[in-house]
């Protein structure tokens, strides 16, 4: 047999072997597609479904729609590796793990001793077909758990268990639960069996269609709507099971005026946890920026650990004594190591209508951040057709967050009015406006901007300060801000926070 007919043989005898288990495959996935849209089961779909995962050694629970990804791999410790990373595309597995079993690659159990890499030929034409069927049941399962939600009412069990679900997915994607969500710090590098681990990485997620963090945080904001929360709230037990979100916190606080006794101090409790959970993660991002230039006109101060060692053997190279070998010195140098700390004004205008609540979160607890650097004098005002001057408690945002009232229009020119008097002087003040700008009184808000902007004030615009970067503004402000050299600042907090630290220091 010559050469292209054994080619052939191979080809056919390759197409045969695998046929099989592509059917597998597609048998897994069509019942995906037919109990998201569809909770009725199908017969048909469910017995093949269950044919396979027994025969691959997966246990059936997988396949049970009320069966949690947590309670799935605490009888099953071993899939938890299988889990992480599950989502992650080839090429940005191996960059980040290596190639060897200690380099983090993923056991895959029932593969032998190279348990942990996924075989492929140096053509790339044969796969490891076993394991994409594996594969394809891990992914089912996580994927039914976080998109098929459901309709009526939640109880404070069924949103746990959807957010332990979403964190899931979030490792198999290769982040830290809560990353995608945003609104929640991120935790580190680590295996769970209770979903808080994940692989810290960063892969590019970039190529996800639609982004898949915003749609999670509708999801879970959907459920938190669909929750009976003042009867959770007044149960202990259940309360103790929630867990801190963007959307639990927007929930709480449009109800808190409806909340007594047990249930308000519950309510005050989660909204204590939430707020220290982004404070530490946005204390640590203003801290990496704190440190303002050396200011040179404040001599050194003399002491030996601010010596400059090589500029003073540099400067006294002309007291070298070539006979006797030795460097007289008769001036020594010393470093600058002032910073240059100059007071400023920072005047945080929110706006505190419903569609700004996760800005108006973050900002109240960046607010207080800065309030704590030195010599930095802030002042807080959030407004929807009142304003409100929230300075007072501008050092506790969890004090802060309790005063305010979301909803309602949005009126700018009642917070113009609060924060006109208290620039007294232009050049040392900055302003950050955080709003999407859809004004009842657009004219006459834009004009105010634009003087304060022209007495020399630091004029920042924001239209989005959120932990996942959504949110929307106005066109109209949008190209009279561009025009104007202040283009709204748009996008994940730290941007702001590098803003803010760029001129406070």
């Amino acid at each position: 047999m010559n050469e292209p007919e054994t080619d052939v043989v191979h080809a056919v005898e390759h197409a045969t072997e695998a046929e099989p288990h592509d059917n597998r495959r597609q048998v897994l996935y069509w019942r995906l597609l037919a109990r998201l849209f569809d909770p009725e089961e199908q017969a048909a779909l469910e017995s093949a479904s269950l044919a396979v995962v027994e025969d691959i050694g997966l246990p059936p629970a997988l396949l049970d729609p009320g069966a949690s990804v947590d309670s799935i791999v605490q009888r099953h410790p071993e899939l938890a590796a299988e889990f992480d990373g599950l989502m992650v595309p080839e090429a940005e597995a191996e960059a980040e793990a290596g190639t060897g079993p200690e380099a983090g690659t993923r056991p895959e159990a029932g593969t032998g001793p190279e348990a942990g890499t996924r075989p492929e030929a140096d053509d790339g034409d044969i796969r490891d077909r076993p394991a994409e069927v594996r594969r394809a049941a891990l992914v089912s399962k996580v994927l039914l758990n976080v998109f098929s939600t459901g309709t009526g009412a939640v109880s404070a069990g069924q949103l746990a268990r959807w957010q332990s679900d979403a964190g899931w997915l979030e490792r198999a994607l290769g982040c830290t639960p809560g990353d995608l969500r945003g609104g929640r710090a991120g935790g580190g590098r680590g295996v769970s069996p209770t979903g808080s681990g994940g692989n810290g990485g960063t892969p590019d997620l970039s190529r996800l269609i639609p982004q898949i963090g915003p749609e999670l945080g509708a999801l879970e904001g959907d459920l938190v709507k669909r929750m009976h929360l003042r009867e959770v709230l007044a149960d202990p037990a259940l309360a103790a099971r929630l867990t801190p979100s963007m959307s639990l916190i927007e929930q709480l606080l449009r109800d808190k005026n409806n909340l007594s006794g047990v249930a308000l101090a519950n309510a005050k409790a989660l909204i204590r946890r939430f707020v220290d959970e982004v404070a530490e993660v946005l204390r640590t991002q203003v801290e990496k920026a704190t440190v303002g230039a050396i200011d040179r006109s404040v001599p050194p101060k003399r002491v030996f650990r601010n010596l400059d060692l090589d500029r003073t053997i540099w400067k006294n190279l002309t007291n070298y004594s070539p006979e006797e070998e030795r460097l007289y010195v008769d001036r020594l140098y010393y470093r600058h190591t002032a910073r240059r700390t100059t007071p400023q004004r920072l005047v945080v205008v929110v706006d505190q209508s419903g569609s700004m609540v996760d800005s108006m979160v973050n900002c109240t607890i960046l607010a207080s951040i800065f309030a704590g650097l030195p010599k930095v004098d802030v002042h807080l005002i959030a407004y929807d057709t009142q304003a409100l001057d929230l300075t007072p408690w501008v050092h506790d945002p969890f004090e802060t967050l309790l005063r305010t009232n979301l909803g309602g229009g949005t009126d700018g020119t009642v917070a113009m009015a609060l924060a006109q008097p208290k620039i007294a002087e232009p050049r040392n003040t900055v302003v950050v406006w955080i709003s999407d700008f859809y004004e009842w009184r657009g004219e006459p808000l834009y004009d105010s901007m634009a003087a304060l902007r022209r007495s020399g004030v630091k004029f920042i615009p924001v239209g989005s300060v959120t932990s996942s970067g959504r949110g929307s503004v106005n066109p109209w402000f949008r190209e009279r801000f561009k025009d104007l050299g202040t283009p709204v600042l748009s996008g994940h907090i730290r941007k702001l926070v590098h803003e803010l630290k760029t001129f406070l220091t």
